[in-house]
Order: C-alpha cells, then structure tokens, then sequence
C-alpha cells in the first residue's frame, strides 16, 4: 500500500476532546475503538452488517491507510479521531485492563464469530481449527470454542509456540509438519474454522467437515486468487462462510464473555511493547503482541 501512514488497528483508548454533539462519553472515559468506520444507523449497520456500512468506502478501518478508501489514522499515535463517536465507541468495563481489551474489536471478535454460529445452531458440538498466517484468530477461536461449551476442540497447525498455546487453552493439537495433505484426522467436524490462510490448510479444513457442516474462513486468502475444491464442497454440502468481522456488531457479546471470566484475551498475548519501541515490535516473531503508548 502507498506509504506513509499510521499502522494500529486494534485499540482501546482514553477520551481527550469530544465534539458538540456527543452525549454520551467524556474526556477521561477509557474506551474501546471497534477497527471498522461504522455509522449505525445506514441500513447495513442496522442489520448488523457493520463492516459494509454504507456512509464510508467499503473497508474503511483504522490503521490501515488508504487500503479502505479512507485514511482514518492509526493506533500507533498519541492521538486518534473517531467519527460517530457515541454509536462507535464502547465503554471499557471496570476490571478489564487496556491490554486485554485492545485485541477484542478485531482478532477476539473474529475468533469467536467464526465458533458461535455453529456451536449456536449445535450446542455441545466438536470444533477443528486449522491455524496458520492468522495466527491469534485461530487460537482465539479455541478459546472461544471453549468457553462456549464444544466438547471437543482439535487444533491443526505445523508451528510448535502456537499449538504449544493451543494445548495449553485446551485444544488437542496435531502438527502438520508443513506437510498438510498428508494429516489423517479420526472424525469429521461440524465446525471448522480456517485461519491458515494457504489453500493447502483451506484444502484441510474441506475435507474434515462434516457433509452439510460449517468451514468459516477468517481471510479471504494472501492474494487476489485462492483454489477452492468446488465439487467436494458440492457433494458434502458445505456452508462456507468468507468474510470480515462485523467488528461493532460483534464486540459486545465477546467483551461480556471477557468480564464474566470464561474467556481472557491475555492468554493469547505474547508481549507487549511501549509506542518508543513500536518499529522493533513489529517484527517480533510471536503470535500476538500489544502497543502501548509512553509517549503521552
């Protein structure tokens, strides 16, 4: 993408300043920033489509420059203006620290949106993850798949820190060993989520589906063409499901996960880093790490 702008998509923040018409936050309230610019109020947003809202390009998003459409700045500053601040904005609860809250608009959310819709129409119901590039999406979808009641969650991955992680939420782990067309598995699943982003790990997740089950995949892949095997997905019957979170849709039900205790964002956290560091940080070869602001 054409440089410079500011990186950061995920956030919680304090208020500093607020525009006349807002009524419902003031400076000094700690808030959490859903990543998409969501108005609220078009007919997408009132649907709950709130990734396609329809005052903004498609895709507009903070942190991600002119990607979007819309350059709405980015985490990675001292400072960052939300429109539509009283629909956009959710309060941070008391006792949820910053950290913990940062990741919920965008990775939490999307884990846990690719297990609810099938554990929802199947209660109880075992899950596979085949992790990969996304790589705290498919381990917050194993925490989410837990703290949702599957009775059984399978994790796919040929990176040992993250199914190291993956066991310790939980998961009973299988190591592709970059050798995923030969993984043998013992069962079909009705809920698979795909966070490996590569056709050979999408390619995986179709075959241990159960005819008529659920494959959500939380990337649209790493380039403009991704393989798909069409007629297997024929024969079983699969509902596949591709597309971004709907970021303000999603965000409240996982934040009341988080401040009942039955799911903890930190988990999955691998480190965090002061803003003074940021460029270091983000090449850090861990799972998930966290920005926070010293400069102020």
């Amino acid at each position: 993408m054409p440089t410079p702008f500011v990186m950061g998509h995920e956030m919680v923040g304090e208020i500093v300043e607020v525009g006349d018409s807002i009524t419902s936050i003031a400076p000094g309230d700690r808030v959490i920033v859903p990543f998409q610019l969501s108005c609220m109020d078009c007919e997408q947003c009132n649907r709950g489509h709130t990734n396609a809202c329809q005052k903004v390009p498609p895709g507009t998003a903070f942190g991600l420059g002119p990607h979007g459409g819309l350059d709405l700045g980015g985490a990675l500053a001292e400072r960052v203006r939300v429109p539509w601040a009283d629909a956009m904005l959710i309060p941070l609860p008391q006792g949820v620290e910053p950290v913990a809250a940062a990741g919920i608009p965008d990775n939490v959310s999307d884990g846990y949106r690719s297990v609810a819709a099938g554990l929802e129409e199947r209660p109880g119901a075992p899950v596979l993850v085949v992790g990969g590039l996304a790589p705290s999406v498919g381990l917050y979808a194993v925490m989410a798949a837990r703290a949702l009641g599957s009775s059984r969650v399978v994790y796919v991955d040929d990176d040992p820190a993250r199914l190291e992680m993956a066991s310790s939420l939980g998961a009973e782990i299988v190591n592709a060993r970059d050798r995923w067309g030969e993984v043998k598995l013992d069962s079909k699943f009705p809920v698979v989520v795909e966070a490996n982003v590569l056709d050979a790990g999408r390619n995986l997740a179709f075959r241990y589906v159960e005819p008529y089950g659920r494959v959500t995949s939380v990337s649209g892949g790493i380039g403009s063409h991704s393989s798909l095997p069409l007629q297997l997905m024929y024969l079983k019957g699969v509902n596949y499901v591709v597309g971004r979170v709907h970021a303000c849709a999603t965000t409240p039900a996982v934040l009341d996960l988080v401040t009942r205790g039955v799911l903890d964002p930190t988990k999955v956290i691998s480190q965090t880093v002061p803003f003074s560091q940021a460029v270091e940080g983000m090449t850090l070869p861990v799972t998930k790490v966290v920005f926070v602001n010293d400069l102020a």
